[in-house]
């Protein structure tokens, strides 16, 4: 580690919130809970999806594209964005369907039902199981994609709030926390590559909810696109991670699921609410 200046600063017995600075700062807050009252929209199908086009949200429009895909109507879906930079996330309606106040979050409307799903593991297991789709039944294939799943939900915070924040979101660039967090990601892209030199696909040779779930995040990073932090990680160097994020990449599931409340160019939609919606963007 090269020379740098570090703080002294000595943490006090008792923590007091104060303004951070940074991108994101403003969503942030040490209380749980709703700040204004906003009931949510409800559209025409039985699913309904409050949402973001970030990872976490692209697990689950990618996994219901890819229901669509092989037929199954009742898997299409109401897709509503949810602006978390707006605070959207803290409105009243969305605090009853997810009280961690986090994307994504559904409601399944079906057989007479009102169903809340939060966290995006959770939802992905929930359509699975309905859908009879992308997760094995029993046995050692269930638990090696639930084990992909879990490594996912339990490796992204270094990735995202780790790395991606000091990388990319921190109001100053401390090489530490980089050095620390860049060294982790690294680990988890070998981990990646070296499953998929002997797998197709993250559980084995078939796709599952581990392959939705682990392909926004690192497949993002194997293509560059996320944090803008390619060369930096050499991320080209994992061939097989490669491999599979281009084989991915290529579906046409995958493709919808991507453009799914992105609301921040012209390359998406803010919201989806039909197939016909994509009509133009593909």
């Amino acid at each position: 580690m090269s020379e740098q200046v570090l703080s002294d600063w000595t943490p006090p017995k008792i923590w007091k919130n104060k303004v951070s600075g940074g991108k994101f700062a403003n969503i942030n807050r040490p209380t749980a809970g709703s700040t204004h009252e906003k009931a949510l929209s409800v559209g025409k199908h039985d699913l309904q999806l409050y949402s973001l086009g970030t990872p976490n949200g692209v697990k689950v429009t990618i996994m219901l594209e890819e229901l669509l895909e092989l037929g199954i109507s009742s898997a299409d879906y109401d897709a509503w964005l949810i602006n978390i930079g707006e605070g959207d996330q803290f409105g009243s309606g969305f605090v009853e369907v997810n009280p961690n106040s986090k994307i994504p979050a559904l409601i399944d409307h079906s057989d007479g039902k009102t169903q809340r799903v939060f966290e995006s593991a959770s939802i992905l297991m929930y359509l699975a199981e309905k859908f009879g789709h992308f997760l094995p039944e029993s046995g050692a294939a269930r638990t090696e994609c639930l084990s992909w799943l879990f490594w996912q939900m339990g490796s992204a915070p270094y990735l995202g709030g780790g790395f991606g924040h000091f990388y990319a979101y921190a109001p100053m660039k401390i090489e530490y926390c980089i050095d620390r967090f860049s060294m982790e990601v690294k680990r988890q892209l070998d981990v990646l590559d070296q499953r998929l030199a002997e797998n197709e696909f993250i559980a084995g040779d078939t796709l599952t909810i581990a392959d939705f779930a682990i392909y926004p995040w690192y497949g993002g990073m194997a293509r560059g696109v996320l944090y803008e932090a390619g060369e930096f990680l050499q991320v080209e160097s994992y061939e097989n991670l490669q491999r599979w994020t281009k084989q991915l990449a290529a579906r046409p599931a995958f493709r919808r699921g991507q453009l799914v409340n992105r609301y921040w160019d012209d390359k998406g939609l803010s919201e989806r609410h039909d197939a016909s919606d994509f009509d133009g963007l593909l």
